[in-house]
């Protein structure tokens, strides 16, 4: 999952919100926020965009599939009665 571009707009928003006169501690702030944030997005083990389309176009075939075959098996079940 491509991730840097959440990242990058949290620690955007985040040094947005430091106070300018830190200096070196603004930097090391940064940098521990900006790994903190990737341990934690890697941790929840997201999904990226392109694989939740291909599996929600899986997911369709598949129930496109099996609405015709329980159209099949009502099918023969009419003639067997």
């Amino acid at each position: 999952m491509n991730d840097l571009p959440l990242i990058d707009r949290l620690m955007a928003d985040i040094s947005r919100r430091l106070p300018a006169g830190l200096g070196e501690l603004r930097d090391e702030v940064e940098r521990s926020v900006q790994a903190v944030l990737r341990e934690t997005i890697t941790r929840m083990d997201l999904v990226g965009r392109e694989e939740f389309d291909v599996q929600q176009q899986v997911l369709l075939r598949t129930r496109e599939k099996l609405e015709a075959l329980e159209r099949s098996v009502a099918a023969l079940e009419q003639q067997s009665s």
